[in-house]
């Protein structure tokens, strides 16, 4: 087990930029780095369909500096990537279903837009460091269980396509450029500050708003075996691999603890909440075309190269989500 970095030193009076840094995961990585003492950033497009909220940021948003932007945008992205130390790239589209019905955005923010990022990289900071949030989408179906970063790439929807094409862009800089990248793939991540006022981001998100408005929860099918990674565990893991040289041009699987059917963790979230209903319902037919059954990860690479693991457990992490939205809920309604 390699040993444990000191995040403080890597990360104090360093210069970060996240892209995406108003979303879910990009927002509890820049309170994270601010704690830790870097200079962070964040630019994000806050299109309404997408994760961005200036909610994410209560509290911190003094100590950031806030770039509203779109990747997409070429003319701006040679001045926010210049001087930066770290790049802790998470602009997405993330909607399967989005995907399909208007690929074209989708192909420009997770396909060309990568390529845009990549180069005023490439040609106006060459040293910097970069981190690119990629997903278990890209596997598709498994053919196997658990899913390891040998698995074949058969994406079922427009969405796996372009993030293999994002990442595949990014390990090439890395070949051929010497821009020190890494991609991590994530599967199911949950916690505060996700989206819930739909589906766009995680289903998840959808069941907590549901319950906590008294609603029932609908489950899909129900035997679908999944695994969620709580949002603290993977912005550890990406500030891992910002900080060890091992990760440099390398792919690793997030994972979580050990998986369920998706009935199942109903049960846990009702549990949790203390009360509440699930209905189990046939699949929509739409749906199930771009459904990839089955999924949980092998993450042993990540943990034998970078020492990560997932710390919390399911049950905790849905605790810990639902106390915030009942909190918070309005603001992200």
């Amino acid at each position: 087990m390699p040993a444990p970095l000191n995040f403080r030193r890597a990360y104090a009076g360093k210069r970060v930029l996240i892209t995406g840094g108003l979303g879910f995961i990009g927002s509890n990585l820049a309170r994270r780095l601010v704690a830790l003492g870097a200079e962070v950033s964040v630019v994000d497009s806050l299109v309404p369909e997408y994760g961005g909220n200036r909610r994410n940021l209560d509290g911190v948003a003094g100590r950031i500096q806030v770039h509203v932007a779109d990747v997409r945008d070429w003319p701006k992205l040679p001045k926010l990537v210049a001087g930066q130390d770290y790049l802790f790239n998470l602009a997405g589209q993330t909607s399967h279903m989005d995907s399909m019905t208007d690929p074209q955005t989708d192909l420009d923010i997770n396909c060309r837009a990568q390529l845009a990022i990549l180069e005023a990289c490439r040609l106006h900071n060459p040293q910097i460091r970069i981190v690119f949030a990629s997903t278990r989408q890209i596997y598709g179906r498994p053919d196997y269980l658990p899913v390891d970063e040998e698995h074949p790439l058969r994406p079922v929807d427009v969405n796996g396509i372009n993030k293999i094409a994002g990442e595949s862009f990014h390990l090439l800089y890395s070949r051929v450029h010497g821009i020190r990248a890494t991609a991590l793939r994530l599967t199911n991540t949950i916690g505060p500050r996700m989206r819930i006022k739909d589906a766009r981001q995680t289903f998840v998100g959808v069941w907590i708003r549901r319950l906590l408005e008294g609603e029932p929860i609908e489950v899909w099918g129900g035997e679908q075996l999944r695994d969620f990674t709580y949002v603290d565990d993977a912005v550890e893991a990406f500030l891992l691999a910002a900080a060890n040289p091992k990760a440099e041009g390398r792919v690793f699987n997030l994972g979580g603890p050990p998986p369920v059917t998706l009935e199942a963790l109903a049960q846990l979230i009702v549990t949790a909440n203390g009360g509440g209903v699930y209905v189990v319902r046939e699949f929509p037919r739409d749906r199930r075309k771009i459904d990839i059954g089955d999924y949980y990860a092998d993450d042993r690479l990540i943990g034998r190269v970078l020492g990560w693991k997932p710390r919390t457990d399911l049950r905790t992490a849905l605790a810990r989500t639902l106390a915030y939205y009942r909190r918070e809920l309005r603001h992200y309604l």
